[in-house]
């Protein structure tokens, strides 16, 4: 019979989330139990190998982390973490170029310098790193602390570092409102909005213009407005090392189908019957941290016996209107080409694609595709030559591709309505996958001419396959609830749980991007955020590694998370 099993901490899911919480945990000297349904860990930072010589990313490309203090406090080079940071391409070209319908996108000096200044990126003045840590790595103030532009943390960095920029109306305004007062080439503010609108933040939402232009820096700032490659799964690979070296027990195969409530306290977990573990109840005698998407945790983890009815109809009633991604990847027998209009003159007759955003001619083509997610909840309804995506930037020397003659273009990304949204139906758009492999690559064949002809293969995931495939991608999408005003720091996903705890049941928290600031791919910023909450409630006692956000406010009655 297997001995009961015993520790101070249950993580509940082994995505990135869970990965790095137990190891800030396991450095904490902690016990620590990481439970994962998959048969591996790191959720959305898997990288497949779809046949021999080809990897791709079927979620998670671009390292969105370039501030987070984890880098530091967690030692993650130390356990073989690496970066390939690249700014241009062999042929000279930049790494990602904005296109138009008749070619690319020039780009205005008024244009950078109002990028740089929205970003905290001028080379004159760069407060870039403090300025996505006041955004992102930072937990919320506490609930008696009223909101104010005097304490936010964004402000006093703008406050602080570009007087000249601060105004309360930053508070209101959204990131179409920023860009038309700091930059002036219509094209590239359609193309950082976009770019904003993939990772979480879209550029018409009042209340969350500085958030949303930060947004569009994360994967590129911290080396010079450049692209990140191969960073999502080594990242993912070191932070296991880091909690297994401290002692963390990380399990595949093991999914929870309770959590464990006794007498209004989170004690235990309780793994479902086809779990690869001998003992089916392990005990938590600290906390148990939920890194499980919010409604799966509270609708069938935890259930009625625990929890209100009011307070289920509203985690069932908060907005995945966050959008979910049509994911495809493509791989050709021959270099990818631009068409001839979209050529330089300079660059010969054969100047190769590698990526970029686009159609960006105008924010009515993004408006209108914006209707169909939000608004009409169907499948796009633009021609394929008009719709906004984006293109991870290729590279000629892929290191994901050993196969002779293959050039992988991947991943290319296409805004979809979340399948629970569809007017449809939920299966819709998987049951016409052929027909949207076709659409997809009708546009991005509007500037790569031999994608057809060249074409070995093509992978994609629909939203509804992203969502069955990891049950952690609530929508099928990664940041999955909305960064708009109401669903934003304080308030995200609800005011009562802003802050990683769940107020009626004692000892659960809260740990994954659909249930805490800031969600989506900011890595390790849930995690650290976390950690504040954690040190406040006598649970994690870290060593002289550990520093707290300089803009976090304590609770009244806890023990306060930055050092004496």
């Amino acid at each position: 019979m297997a001995q009961e099993e015993r520790y101070d901490i249950v993580i509940v899911g082994g995505g990135p989330n869970g990965c790095t919480a137990a190891a800030y945990l396991a450095k904490c000297g902690l016990s620590v139990c990481v439970l994962e349904e998959r048969p591996e860990l790191l959720g959305g930072c898997e990288n497949v190998e779809v046949i021999p010589g080809v990897r791709i990313d079927p979620h998670m490309t671009f390292m969105y982390a370039g501030a987070s203090p984890g880098f530091e406090q967690l030692e993650l080079h130390k356990y073989g973490f690496r970066m390939a940071w690249h700014q241009v391409q062999p042929d000279g070209t930049p790494a990602a170029l904005i296109w138009k319908s008749d070619g690319p996108s020039e780009t205005t000096l008024k244009d950078l310098g109002g990028q740089m200044k929205l970003q905290g990126a001028h080379p004159d003045n760069p407060y870039w790193k403090e300025l996505m840590r006041a955004v992102y790595w930072c937990p919320p103030h506490p609930p008696e602390v009223e909101i104010t532009a005097d304490n936010v943390p964004y402000m006093q960095v703008i406050k602080q570092h570009a007087p000249e920029m601060y105004t309360e109306e930053l508070l209101d305004m959204s990131q179409f409102d920023l860009m038309d007062e700091y930059m002036e080439t219509e094209s590239y503010k359609v193309a950082q909005g976009i770019i904003a609108w993939y990772s979480g933040a879209s550029p018409e939402f009042q209340g969350v213009g500085i958030p949303a232009a930060v947004a569009a820096a994360l994967f590129s700032i911290p080396t010079g407005l450049s692209v990140s490659r191969g960073g999502m799964h080594t990242y993912g690979h070191a932070v296991i090392r880091v909690g297994l070296a401290h002692g963390a027990v990380m399990r595949t195969s093991c999914p929870v189908e309770e959590v464990i409530v006794s007498e209004g306290r989170a004690v235990g977990v309780r793994l479902r019957d086809d779990a690869a573990c001998g003992e089916k109840t392990i005990y938590a005698n600290k906390a148990v941290i939920a890194n499980v998407e919010i409604k799966h945790l509270f609708k069938d983890l935890i259930g009625k016996r625990h929890l209100d009815v009011s307070f289920l109809q509203r985690i069932d009633d908060i907005s995945l209107k966050g959008s979910s991604i049509y994911v495809s990847h493509f791989l050709t027998s021959k270099p990818p080409r631009v068409r001839p209009q979209f050529r330089h003159p300079e660059q010969g007759d054969r100047r190769l694609f590698f990526g970029g955003c686009g159609p960006c001619d105008s924010r009515e083509l993004y408006f209108e595709h914006i209707m169909d997610i939000n608004g009409r909840k169907s499948f796009p309804s633009m021609p394929p030559q008009k719709v906004p995506w984006i293109m991870v930037p290729h590279e000629e020397d892929d290191s994901r591709v050993r196969r002779p003659n293959s050039y992988l273009l991947s991943p290319f990304y296409v805004i979809v309505p979340p399948p629970e949204y569809l007017v449809e139906g939920p299966e819709s758009m998987h049951r016409e996958k052929d027909k949207w492999d076709t659409y997809m690559r009708q546009a991005l064949g509007t500037v790569v001419e031999n994608l057809e002809d060249d074409l070995i293969m093509q992978w994609s995931n629909p939203p509804w396959e992203s969502e069955h495939r990891n049950w952690g991608l609530l929508g099928g999408g990664w940041y999955t609830t909305r960064h708009c005003d109401d669903q934003w720091w304080s308030n995200r996903p609800l005011p009562e749980l802003s802050r990683y705890r769940v107020p009626q049941i004692d000892g659960l928290y809260l740990c994954h991007q659909s249930s805490g600031h800031p969600g989506g791919l900011f890595l390790m910023a849930i995690p650290y955020n976390l950690m504040h909450i954690l040190i406040e409630d006598g649970i994690a006692e870290p060593g002289d590694w550990w520093y707290p956000s300089p803009w976090y406010i304590p609770q009244e009655g806890k023990i306060s998370a930055a050092p004496r």
